[in-house]
C-alpha cells in the first residue's frame, strides 16, 4: 500500500512536515465561505479604479488543482465543491521562511485554507491575494496527470472519487441529480403523498418479475431477499388507511449489466387509492413538465443525438395497436402463437416456444417496437399474462389496465390499475408458480400475506414506478447509467476475486 515512489516521496514530506511543527492532517479548521460565494460577494473591484481590495477578504478552502511557482511568488488554482479561483502569494507577506516551506511541501492535491482580498490579475482574472495561507491536509496518491488524466472509463466508475476530482462536470452532474430527487420529492408532496419506508428485505420474492439477490439472516435462521420492488408493501398500506404514498428507495436484481441495467437503482414508486391509470398519466406528464421548468430545460431536449419533443401531450396508444403503428405487424401474426415464433426465428431472434401468447407478444414488442419510441409515449393494456399485479379489464379480460413510458426508446416509467379482487390475485400468483416451475426465473412468488391483506379490502388503486436513474440519464443526456450512479457495480478486477 502506497509503496510506488511518488507515494513513498511524499509521505516523506508528511513526516517532515510534523518534525517542523507542521500537523499535515490539521482539524478544527472553519471556512468562512464557498468559492462562488467569494465571487459573487467582491466581483464589484473589476469595476474599482485599481481593481483590488485590501479592507476584505474571507477564508476559503480548497484543493490545489495547479501550482506556478516563480522566484519569490506562487500562482495556484484552489476548487472547492463548485468552483475555482486563482490564488496568489509572495514571500514578502508571509516571510521567507513560511514561504520557503510551502514552496518545499505544498504539491498539486493537497487541500489548503486561505485568506486573503480580491484583485483582478494584469491579464484579467479575477483571484485572492493571499495573507494567510495554511495545509490542510496533505495529499500522498499523486492526482493523474492534467491533460492526459483519468481516462480509462472503466477506472473512472471504479474510483469515482478521482473522477470527481479531476472532472469538476461529474460532481454538477451528481448535484443535478440529487436535486431533480429533491423536485420529485416536492412534487409528489405538494399532491398530498406521503412519503414512507418498506422493508429492504423481504420473506417472499416478489412486487415484479425479476431474479432476486438471496441473503440469510442469521438469527432467525431464514432466508431472505433483497427486495425487487416495493410494490406489495406500499399496497398493505393503501388497505391499512393511506390514500396516497410514494417511496424512493433502492431495488435489486440478479439480472445482466449494460447501459440501462445495474443490479442496484432507485426508484420512486407511489400508490393513490380511489384514481385510476389515465390518472396517473396525467401525473406523469405534470410531473415532467415541472422538472423540466426546474432545470430550465424548454420542452424539447437532446439525448443521445435524438431531439425528445415534450411540448405537446404524450401519445398514448394501446399495446396491439403500437406492435402495428411502430413494428410493422399485423392481426394475423399478433393474435398467432405459431405465427409469431416463426416471425421471431425467421428474423434471427431467439424464442422459447413453451411461451404462451402474451409473453410471445411481449417478444415482439421488445424486438420491433421499443426502440422506435422516441417521443414520449405511453403504452397501454398490456396482455394480462404479462401483468400479474394489475386489474384486468372489464372489457377484456386478456387485457390489463396497464401502461409503460417509454422516451428516446427506453422503458422510463410503469403504472397501472392495481389488482385488488383477493381471489384474482391468488390464481394469479398459482400461474406465476406455474410458470416458475416451468422454469421462468423471474416469476413472482405466492405471496399469502398479500392476498390475506387483499382480503381486508383494498380501495381502489392506481400504483407506478418510475426508474430515477434512467430518469436523471434522460434529463442529463447520459448515454450510461453508470454516469448516473456514484458507485455503480463493476466486474471485480483479479484482485477481488475470491481466492486470487
Amino acid at each position: 500500500m502506497f509503496d510506488n515512489i511518488l507515494e513513498q516521496q511524499k509521505i516523506q514530506k508528511a513526516q517532515e512536515l510534523r518534525k517542523i511543527g507542521i500537523n499535515p492532517y490539521a482539524h478544527f479548521l472553519k471556512k468562512e465561505m464557498s468559492i462562488s460565494q467569494y465571487k459573487e460577494k467582491f466581483f464589484y473591484i473589476k469595476d474599482l479604479e485599481n481593481q483590488r481590495d485590501e479592507g476584505v477578504g474571507g477564508i476559503l478552502a480548497g484543493r490545489l488543482k495547479l501550482l506556478r511557482i516563480a522566484g519569490k511568488s506562487i500562482f495556484a488554482n484552489i476548487e472547492d465543491e463548485q468552483d475555482n479561483i486563482q490564488i496568489y502569494f509572495n514571500q514578502n507577506i508571509l516571510g521567507q521562511e513560511y514561504f520557503d516551506t510551502l514552496k518545499k511541501y505544498l504539491e498539486v492535491g493537497d487541500i489548503v485554507l486561505v485568506e486573503g482580498f480580491p484583485f483582478m490579475t494584469k491579464t484579467g482574472e479575477f483571484s485572492i491575494h493571499v495573507k494567510q495561507i495554511q495545509l490542510v491536509t496533505k495529499a500522498i496518491v499523486p492526482l493523474p496527470e492534467k491533460y492526459h488524466g483519468l481516462t480509462d472509463i472503466e477506472q473512472r466508475y471504479r474510483k469515482r472519487y478521482v473522477d470527481m476530482i479531476m472532472n469538476s462536470q461529474v460532481r454538477k452532474d451528481f448535484i443535478l441529480r440529487s436535486k431533480i430527487i429533491s423536485y420529485i420529492r416536492a412534487f409528489f408532496e405538494n399532491k398530498g403523498f406521503l412519503e414512507v419506508e418498506t422493508p429492504m428485505m423481504h420473506p417472499i420474492a416478489g412486487g415484479a418479475n425479476a431474479k432476486p439477490f438471496i441473503t440469510h439472516h442469521n438469527a432467525l435462521g431464514v432466508e431472505r431477499f433483497l427486495r425487487i420492488a416495493p410494490e406489495l408493501y406500499l399496497k398493505r398500506l393503501i388497505v391499512g388507511g393511506f390514500e396516497a404514498v410514494y417511496e424512493v428507495n433502492r431495488c435489486f436484481r440478479n439480472e445482466g449489466m449494460d447501459l440501462t441495467h445495474n443490479p442496484e437503482f432507485t426508484t420512486i414508486e407511489f400508490y393513490w387509492a380511489y384514481h385510476n391509470y389515465n390518472d396517473l398519466m396525467d401525473l406523469t406528464e405534470e410531473l415532467f413538465a415541472t422538472l423540466l421548468e426546474k432545470l430550465n430545460l424548454g420542452t424539447k431536449i437532446d439525448f443521445d443525438e435524438k431531439v425528445i419533443d415534450f411540448s405537446k401531450p404524450f401519445e398514448r396508444i394501446s399495446y396491439k395497436d403500437a406492435l402495428k403503428k411502430y413494428g410493422g405487424l399485423n392481426d394475423t401474426i399478433i393474435n398467432d402463437r405459431e405465427k409469431i415464433i416463426l416471425k421471431l426465428q425467421s428474423d434471427g431472434i431467439e424464442v422459447n416456444e413453451k411461451l404462451e401468447l402474451g409473453h410471445l407478444q411481449a417478444e415482439l414488442f421488445d424486438n420491433y417496437v421499443e426502440d422506435k419510441l422516441i417521443n414520449p409515449t405511453f403504452v397501454v393494456d398490456f396482455p394480462i399474462s404479462i401483468s400479474p399485479l394489475s386489474r384486468r379489464s372489464d372489457e377484456d379480460e386478456s387485457i390489463a389496465e396497464r401502461f409503460e413510458l417509454f422516451i428516446a426508446g427506453r422503458e422510463i416509467a410503469n403504472g397501472f390499475n392495481e389488482l385488488n379482487d383477493p381471489l384474482d390475485q391468488y390464481e394469479r400468483f398459482l400461474k406465476q408458480i406455474e410458470a416458475k416451475n416451468a422454469g421462468d426465473e423471474e416469476a413472482c412468488e405466492m405471496d399469502e400475506d398479500f392476498v390475506n391483506a387483499l382480503g381486508y379490502a383494498m380501495a381502489p388503486t392506481a400504483g407506478e414506478g418510475i426508474g430515477i436513474d434512467r430518469l436523471v440519464m434522460l434529463l442529463l443526456n447520459k448515454k450510461s447509467i453508470r454516469d448516473v450512479i456514484l458507485f455503480p457495480a463493476m466486474r471485480p478486477i483479479k484482485s477481488e476475486i475470491k481466492g486470487e
